[in-house]
C-alpha cells in the first residue's frame, strides 16, 4: 500500500519488505495493490552461480612467494600464522569535486598517529578545497581489509570529513591500449586483487573517485558545503570567462596587426 511493490499474486506471502507498517503487504493488501498475472508453471528455476572455493593457505603462500619474486622495491607481502596476509596498495586520488576538511587545526604529529587522535573532532569549523589531482597514497592493509575500510582509511589520512558514501574505489586496468575502470563493491578485498594481478601497477591499479550514481545526491551535503560549492563554481565561471576574453583579445590583436602590415600592398 505504501511502496506499491509489484509481485505475482501467489508470491505475495513470500515477500519480506522492510515496511513502515509490518504485515501491510501480506495481510492488509489494498485494492490498489498491483499484481502481475501468475506466470506459467513451466518455468526453469534460476540456479545460483557457484562461487569459487577460497584458496587454501598453501595456495596463498605460493601466490605470495610468486608475488614477492616480482617486487622491485621493499613493498613485500607477508603471510601470517593465521592464514591472513598483509601488504601494500597504492591508491590514485582522481577527485573532480572539492572535499570538506576541518579548518584551523595543526598538522598531525607522530604522537597523534600512534594514539590515533582524530584532529577533525577538535573543531566544528569546516572548509572545502580540491585535493591535488592524481595524488597517490600508499596504504598498508590486510587481506581482510575491505573496500569500505580502505575508503574510510584514505579519508581519515587526509582528514576529509565528507560522508564516505560520496566516494567509490575503482580498479583501473589497461587492455589493448585502452584504460578500463570498474567500480569495486564495498565488500571486495583490494589486497587479494593486488595479489592476483601482481605488483605491476600497469596491469592493475586502484583509483578513488566520486561515487557517481547518475545524479548528485545534494541532500548528502550540508549547507556550508553547498555554499562553498557555489563560491568555487562562481570562481571557475569567472576564470573561464576571462580565458575566453583573453583568447579573442589576442586573436583581435593579431588580426589588426596583419591588416596593418597588409596596407599599401597589392591584393
Amino acid at each position: 500500500a505504501d511502496c506499491r511493490y509489484t509481485c505475482h499474486q501467489e508470491c505475495c506471502s513470500l515477500i519480506q519488505l522492510d515496511c513502515r507498517r509490518p504485515g501491510q503487504c501480506q495481510s492488509q493488501l489494498s485494492p490498489e495493490s498491483t499484481f502481475v498475472p501468475p506466470c506459467s508453471q513451466n518455468v526453469t528455476q534460476t540456479v545460483e552461480e557457484e562461487k569459487p572455493e577460497p584458496p587454501t593457505v598453501q595456495e596463498i603462500k605460493q601466490k605470495i612467494e610468486k608475488y614477492n619474486a616480482k617486487v622491485t622495491n621493499c613493498l613485500l607481502m607477508k603471510l601470517n600464522d593465521d592464514g591472513t596476509y598483509t601488504g601494500f596498495i597504492k591508491v590514485h586520488l582522481k577527485l573532480q569535486r572539492p572535499v570538506t576538511v576541518p579548518a584551523g587545526i595543526r598538522p598531525q604529529s607522530i604522537y597523534d598517529a600512534l594514539k590515533e587522535v582524530n584532529l577533525a573532532e577538535m573543531t566544528d569549523k569546516r572548509t572545502s578545497f580540491y585535493l591535488p589531482l592524481d595524488a597517490i597514497k600508499q596504504l598498508h592493509i590486510s587481506s581482510t581489509t575491505t573496500v569500505s575500510e580502505v575508503i574510510q582509511g584514505l579519508l581519515k589520512k587526509f582528514m576529509v570529513v565528507d560522508n564516505p558514501q560520496k566516494f567509490a574505489l575503482f580498479k583501473e586496468m589497461r587492455k589493448d591500449g585502452q584504460v578500463l575502470f570498474q567500480k569495486l563493491p564495498l565488500t571486495e578485498y583490494p589486497l587479494y586483487l593486488r595479489l592476483l594481478a601482481g605488483p605491476d601497477t600497469d596491469v592493475l591499479s586502484f583509483v578513488l573517485k566520486e561515487n557517481e550514481t547518475g545524479e548528485v545526491e545534494w541532500d548528502a551535503f550540508s549547507i556550508p558545503e553547498l555554499q562553498n560549492f557555489l563560491m568555487i563554481l562562481d570562481k571557475e565561471e569567472k576564470d573561464k570567462i576571462q580565458q575566453v576574453h583573453r583568447k579573442y583579445e589576442r586573436f583581435k590583436q593579431r588580426l589588426q596587426q596583419t591588416l596593418k602590415e597588409a596596407r599599401g600592398k597589392p591584393g
